[in-house]
């Protein structure tokens, strides 16, 4: 699988991507904290929305002038335990730090706290931001919605996005519980990912618009954008698998990430405006919940880490070695990395390089 790759140590890439966030003309302070959340992605093996979203997703966007550098986080509402914020094109990573920092807070005092936010950009991985309220005590909950690229059960239109619901809980073990994942079956970057690796993918992954599986990955990526191929949901095509458990759930998000903040949905996320480019537009929710309110911590820690180590204990299909709980995979991939780094294959390499010569950073003569 790294075959290809070179690896670089964290400190070297975690430099690199706030020096490329700066050149493009993000403040320092909110630059450390969009690198922060793509290398905490790389730490924990999520390939797709590392480094390997840094050109393609910011730097083209804020370029290009569908994406601001500057981000002017402005509280449109505010209560004891909620607001909603207008996140005007900035930034997205530093509008959901802020936006689950307020939520944070607000569960400190109150118990609980939810932010809803409109006029945002990609945030990176939903966990992030769940890990946030993790590291405070606290259950944390995010969700985005996206642009379009997922069809609804017997559907074969683009609508609704990948759509992260992502839930994250303290435990007694080593790691917590971190279910990070999108509402559909995959998601662009992963497809991004078998991309790069010259891969074709699983079938049932993409249909078209006659609701045939597709494979050819290079030309997804060009047809997702066209709007002539579409993801399918958690459980796939059709009903036979509960395709439509997945389609619920991405509608869920797709509301809570646009209804209460008076934000945009579905079609309107596309980027498009007849043939121009313009911002995203996206929407996203926080929530905290201070688990003191409820209970000890310890006490939730502890059921918690007894839930899923009965999980792993449970017996196996035969050809399997072991059972996993959401966040182990993770956990593991940070034990295997913290001493080698992030791998970069030749595509990122060379993406590197151009951002590197076009905004002269010195001091950075990687190895490839």
């Amino acid at each position: 699988m790294y075959e290809d790759c070179i690896w670089i140590d964290f400190e070297t890439m975690d430099h690199f991507m706030v020096d490329v966030f700066k050149g493009v003309g993000v403040p320092e302070d909110e630059a450390k904290i969009c690198a922060d959340v793509l290398i905490t992605s790389d730490k924990r093996g999520i390939d797709s929305h590392g480094i390997a979203r840094l050109k393609t997703i910011y730097y083209d966007r804020i370029r290009i002038g569908i994406q601001q550098p500057f981000t002017h986080y402005e509280i449109i509402k505010e209560g004891p335990t909620t607001a909603v914020i207008d996140g005007h094109d900035g930034m997205g990573h530093v509008i959901g730090y802020k936006s689950m920092g307020k939520a944070i807070e607000k569960a400190r005092a109150y118990g609980m706290g939810m932010v809803a936010v409109r006029n945002s950009t990609h945030y990176g991985i939903a966990g992030y931001y769940a890990l946030m309220a993790v590291n405070a005590g606290m259950v944390g909950i995010s969700g985005t919605n996206a642009r379009p690229s997922v069809a609804p059960t017997f559907g074969v239109e683009n609508m609704l996005g990948t759509n992260a619901l992502t839930f994250g809980m303290p435990s007694d073990e080593e790691f917590p519980f971190v279910l990070d994942c999108a509402t559909s079956l995959t998601q662009r970057g992963k497809i991004e990912v078998y991309d790069r690796e010259g891969k074709t993918l699983p079938a049932g992954w993409v249909i078209d618009h006659t609701g045939k599986t597709r494979t050819d990955t290079h030309q997804i990526l060009d047809d997702l954008v066209k709007g002539t191929a579409a993801l399918t949901p958690l459980g796939g095509i059709g009903e036979e698998t509960a395709g439509y458990k997945g389609y619920g759930y991405s509608t869920v998000v797709e509301i809570l990430s646009a209804a209460l903040q008076g934000g945009s949905f579905l079609k309107m996320l596309s980027g498009w405006d007849k043939s121009r480019q313009v911002p995203h537009r996206l929407g996203h929710f926080f929530i905290a919940i201070d688990i003191s309110a409820f209970t000890e911590l310890e006490s939730f820690k502890k059921t918690t880490g007894d839930i899923l180590r009965a999980l792993r204990a449970s017996k196996k299909m035969p050809e399997e070695s072991r059972i996993y709980t959401a966040g182990e995979k993770e956990h593991m991939a940070w034990l295997e990395r913290k001493d080698k780094g992030v791998p970069v294959n030749r595509v990122l390499q060379k993406e590197m390089i151009i951002m590197r010569d076009e905004l002269n950073l010195s001091g950075y003569d990687f190895p490839f």
